[in-house]
């Protein structure tokens, strides 16, 4: 008997969701703040984006606002740095983040099993675009695949760890890495 659609999706946000709250839960603050690309993308900054994503995706947009939600996106906030999502100020830790997205997080799945997949929402950053409760998730699914991929990448940048949900969860742990990457650049080098 084939599942319900609500709950597939549900289930693949779950798992993206679990995965990327595992590429910083175990960090000292420092690793996880630490800008690991040239336009500063980090492991934290990472969390705190999906965390407002999901507050207006799953929130405001089915007029089921996150309480405090201002504090976190606000017009004020944006206007004075546009990128202040995607860094936690010295104030924030990696525990509150998480706290705070596993907050987030309730509440979206309070509006995922209130709604019907076909109730019509509305993105204020997108013009109020007209949504569906399925669009939405299939969207905020796209989004965490997307940016738990960056996560993989940069968890591995910072100490090697790597996995698809915990750190070494479905790579071999018994490998020759050394000499993967040694063939890898051999064949690259042909070219």
């Amino acid at each position: 008997m084939p599942a319900d659609p609500k709950s597939t999706l549900k289930s693949y946000i779950d798992a993206r969701r679990e995965a990327l709250i595992s590429k910083v839960e175990d960090l000292p603050e420092r690793e996880a703040r630490l800008p690991r690309t040239p336009t500063g993308t980090n492991l934290l900054g990472i969390i705190k984006h999906v965390t407002g994503v999901e507050a207006v995706y799953l929130g405001t947009t089915f007029g089921r606002p996150f309480p405090h939600l201002e504090e976190l996106i606000s017009d004020e906030v944006f206007e004075a740095d546009p990128q202040a999502d995607w860094y936690a100020t010295e104030d924030e830790t990696i525990e509150g983040i998480i706290d705070l997205y596993r907050r987030v997080i309730a509440h979206g799945d309070e509006t995922i099993d209130a709604l019907p997949l076909d109730a019509i929402g509305r993105v204020p950053h997108w013009g109020d675009e007209e949504v569906t409760l399925h669009q939405m998730l299939v969207h905020l699914f796209a989004d965490l695949a997307g940016h738990g991929g960056q996560a993989d990448i940069l968890r591995e940048a910072a100490d090697g760890a790597v996995g698809w949900r915990k750190p070494g969860d479905n790579i071999p742990s018994e490998y020759d890495w050394p000499a993967y990457v040694s063939k890898l650049t051999d064949i690259a080098n042909k070219f």
